[in-house]
Parts: C-alpha cells; structure tokens; sequence
C-alpha cells in the first residue's frame, strides 16, 4: 500500500483532484441509488465464488455512497482517496462524522488497489462477508448522513 500517493484536502484541490461543481441532490441520490446496486452485486459474485469481485464490488458500493456527499456539497472527484480526505475534513474533523467511516472507506480502497495491481491478492470467503457487511453499513450511515444534510 505505500506505493499509493497520499494527498490531504489542500493538495486534492490544488491537484485538481477534487472539483468544485454545481450542488445536486438528485445526483447525490442517484449515487445512493448506484451504491446500492454494487451491495446487489456483491452478493451475487460472492454465492458465485467470485470473492475478488464481491469485495471491488463492496468496495464500489462505498465509494458511490460517499461520493453522494460530495455531490451534494458541490463536489466532483478526480480520486478515490481524495474523497476520503473530504470526508475526513469537512465532516470528522467537524464532528458530524466518526473517522471509523473514514478508516473503513480508506482500507476497502487499498484493498481494491491491490486487487487490481498486484499480482498475488486473493480475496477468501470470509474477507468477502467482512467487505459486504462493512459496505452495507458504510452505505447506510453516508444515507443517513446525506438526510440529515437535506434536513438542515
């Protein structure tokens, strides 16, 4: 994993790597929506066998979800760890957010970078019900968090 580039807030928004856009809350819902999709996914590649792919998929489920929030703050991204680091400042660092979310969205992303680049990951059963699981309730609380952001 440390062959990843880190960035904090700053430098996603210097770098381009997160943009700010028009705020959209039917884009915001519709990323919940595509989130919940990749939770289908992932239950249809694990009773598949297809652990690798249940797991990208919980993964995606996550990323999608947490995107939501940047779309309804008026974000776009250029990274999947700059999200995090949104995250991680406009809400952790704000209270409104534990940083258990924050962790949890970082590790699944790592893991689907290995995935994806290197050579010898492979995902078990159990890792794959561990990433459901994780994804189904980071889904839930970014859901959650998005309605208490439309309340407000």
């Amino acid at each position: 994993m440390s062959a990843l580039r880190t960035f904090n807030l700053k430098d996603c928004l210097r770098e381009g790597l997160l943009r700010k856009t028009a705020r959209s809350k039917e884009k915001a819902w519709r990323s919940i929506e595509v989130a919940k999709k990749w939770l289908e996914e992932a239950e249809k590649n694990i009773n598949s066998n297809a652990f690798n792919s249940s797991m990208i998929s919980s993964y995606l489920a996550m990323f999608h979800s947490a995107r939501a929030i940047l779309f309804f703050d008026g974000f776009r991204e250029k990274s999947h760890h700059c999200i995090a680091r949104y995250l991680e400042e406009n809400y952790v660092n704000k209270g409104i957010l534990e940083s258990k979310w924050v962790g949890l969205l970082d590790h699944y992303r790592e893991l689907r970078h290995s995935d994806q680049y290197s050579l010898g990951f492979l995902g078990t059963k159990e890792e794959a019900i561990r990433a459901i699981k994780a994804a189904k309730e980071f889904t839930e609380k970014m859901r959650d968090l998005l309605k208490n952001l439309e309340r407000e």
